[in-house]
């Protein structure tokens, strides 16, 4: 079944990009555009939508109140915020607010069409690798978890559970029978993916979530 999406933004520009990007997958189909929150309240009353892409900046009326007054009239509605700031004040503020979604745009178009169809498709909330997740806790931070964790491959979340348990470089390509530098390769991918920065980062987010054998 397609999902049913408007797009809201102050930006034509940005609005008609997205909109070409995800107009191409057979299984989403664009039924509306506004330019404004209060634009996108009244379009959204007579749209039949499942899911609302839209910047949480926008004129009028802000893309969080917008998830406030969606959610009490629509609470099956799925809604992903799409903003230019990655920090944990938008995020969390948007979080609060009911929504299922949160992709910077800085990522590509199709970052969106993934995010539309995770939630469309599951009860699973999806934000993009980029957005600061650390001190976010409860139901919202094990979702961001699930999110995140999910994008690492197998050999990924080997390397990962290895580099949290202390293992050195060498000593994980011996045990995964790999080169150092293809070692190397998948922690950077590891820490680009979960938006972390340091080895005692990758532990301390490992501990946290129950990934290390020690």
């Amino acid at each position: 079944m397609k999902a049913r999406v408007l797009i809201a933004d102050d930006h034509k520009m940005f609005r008609h990009a997205v909109r070409l990007i995800v107009d191409k997958e057979p299984n989403i189909e664009v039924v509306g555009e506004a330019g404004d929150g209060e634009e996108l309240l009244a379009l959204a009353q007579n749209m039949a939508a499942d899911v609302v892409c839209m910047d949480i900046s926008m004129p009028v009326i802000d893309g969080i109140e917008a998830t406030r007054r969606l959610l009490a009239h629509s609470p099956e509605l799925k809604i992903i915020g799409l903003s230019a700031y990655a920090d944990q004040y938008y995020v969390r503020k948007l979080m609060e607010a009911g929504a299922a979604g949160y992709v910077t745009k800085g990522e590509s178009a199709e970052e969106i069409v993934r995010a539309i169809k995770t939630v469309h498709n599951s009860k699973d909330k999806y934000w993009c690798p980029g957005i600061e997740v650390h001190g976010l806790n409860g139901a919202f931070g094990d979702a961001v978890h699930r999110s995140s964790y999910a994008k690492l491959s197998y050999r990924e979340r080997e390397v990962l559970r290895l580099v949290a348990d202390g293992f050195s470089s060498i000593s994980i390509a011996q045990s995964l029978e790999l080169a150092p530098s293809t070692v190397e390769v998948h922690r950077r991918n590891i820490m680009r993916k979960l938006n972390l920065h340091s080895i005692a980062d990758l532990t301390k987010y490992a501990i946290r979530n129950g990934i290390t054998t020690s």
